[in-house]
């Protein structure tokens, strides 16, 4: 049987794999597992803004009654404003509805412990197993005095706001952003961060409907905040993913800075501050090789970790470092939240262009990208490619192609039915032919999903 957690928690297609029964036996693990240190353990419960958040929160939040632990339920706001807020608030546990940058049919179920982390291997692995003793009716069931209570608190995801705002010292007047909040968690708290530091905000996919999550906007299809800012003129774009955990930018001219790029402005500023602990960054294997480059010319070092924000973390909390995350757009700054914070990004990098007086695509060139090529092959199953003989043959060919002048890496997504092929090198047509070629014959040996 395939693991109940992913990378990032439990996510699928709602009432296909994300059921509210399922949603109802992992409240009831959740707080099995959070009461043995307390009895009653209080968990903060928030959402994004898909159609079945509401129907999970109630199932989830009736699960963790029915096992004898409280619930606050805090609405629609951003997974970083759930990690903060369990730390700040004296939460013992939390839990985010959300399936992050997927689409809407989709949603998703993630845990954070008290202190604002996600949860280890280990103790998903101990869920799991409670999970199937509450689906057996096997976990006791308190009665009378012993269920849990419901409170419902709208406006804790203020305290997040306030929060971000006092990460910068700097005005953000006289900047124009245009935000794209991805018709998600943050879009409206998104805004107000922006504004409340002075920024002129031209605010674009801020209507959520239940259905428009992600859906053409957002850090997963940028063209329309491109747009956006080339016609107003904008110094930068903000764009977040449907839970503001991940943050990409736009410069002046409309060009894509990616988290890999992000990173690298921000580690900067720390090290000009003296407060980059080990003069060192966190990346993944999916990072450029040029960010790598970028870095030792800078005088920083670069450490790459398995794809996944949370091996970024894990690998941050060990070392004790500041500032990590992906190309995707989760950044990580570790003295100040405990998980990808989009919002806390943006204001980061809107803070550095407001300081140091130059567009932004000035500041980005401190980085050559290498071409680098995607592909996301959606499979009918994804385990298994990589002892496949056909497919490990590909992958050597392409390689000895590239030689030492660039790479290939092939990874089975931990979200989603996909095996994605990313080739890296100075010459985009041949990366692209050997791409398509190795995710061609993948989808002949995998199956394509239908």
């Amino acid at each position: 049987m395939a693991r109940l957690f992913g990378t990032d928690g439990v996510r699928g297609v709602v009432n296909e794999f994300l059921t509210p029964e399922l949603a109802y036996h992992l409240g009831r693990a959740g707080a099995t597992y959070f009461g043995k240190e307390k009895e009653k353990p209080t968990f903060l419960v928030g959402s994004d803004t898909r159609i079945s958040s509401p129907m999970l929160e109630s199932a989830i939040a009736a699960g963790i009654c029915a096992a004898g632990g409280n619930v606050v339920m805090a609405g629609t706001l951003p997974t970083p404003a759930v990690a903060y807020l369990v730390r700040t608030e004296g939460f013992d546990a939390g839990v985010m509805i959300s399936a992050s940058h997927n689409p809407f049919p989709d949603n998703g179920i993630k845990f954070f412990d008290g202190n604002g982390f996600k949860l280890p291997d280990d103790v998903e692995d101990q869920l799991e197993a409670y999970v199937h003793e509450s689906a057996n009716n096997e976990l006791p069931r308190p009665t009378g005095d012993g269920i849990g209570t419901i409170e419902v608190k709208m406006d804790l995801v203020r305290h997040y706001g306030e929060f971000v705002r006092s990460t910068v010292q700097t005005s953000l007047e006289g900047l124009t952003i245009v935000y794209d909040g991805a018709n998600g968690a943050a879009s409206a708290i998104g805004p107000d961060i922006l504004t409340g530091l002075g920024a002129n905000v031209i605010a674009i996919n801020i209507g959520p409907d239940g259905q428009n999550i992600n859906r053409q906007c957002g850090s997963t299809h940028l063209e329309g905040l491109q747009e956006a800012v080339k016609a107003h003129k904008a110094d930068l774009g903000i764009a977040n993913d449907g839970d503001a955990d991940r943050c990409l930018l736009v410069d002046e001219n409309g060009d894509i800075l990616d988290g890999d790029q992000i990173m690298l402005l921000c580690a900067l500023k720390l090290k000009e501050e003296g407060k980059l602990k080990e003069d060192t960054i966190v990346g993944t294997v999916m990072s450029n090789i040029g960010f790598h480059k970028a870095a030792e010319e800078l005088g920083m070092k670069t450490v790459s970790t398995a794809v996944g924000d949370r091996y970024v973390l894990e690998y941050m909390r060990e070392h004790n470092l500041s500032i990590g995350g992906e190309q995707s757009g989760h950044v990580i700054f570790l003295d100040y939240n405990t998980t990808g914070d989009g919002m806390l990004t943006a204001v980061q990098v809107a803070a550095l262009v407001k300081e140091k007086g130059k567009p932004l695509s000035e500041l980005a060139s401190i980085m050559t990208k290498y071409p680098q090529v995607l592909i996301n092959v959606r499979v009918a199953t994804k385990t298994g490619w990589d002892s496949n003989d056909i497919i490990k043959a590909a992958i050597v060919t392409a390689e000895g192609e590239l030689g030492d002048e660039g790479r290939v890496l092939v990874r089975a997504s931990g979200t989603e039915p996909l095996i994605r092929v990313m080739a890296e090198g100075p010459r985009l047509d041949e990366l692209q032919a050997l791409t398509q070629e190795i995710a061609d014959i993948i989808g002949r040996e995998q199956g394509l999903a239908e």
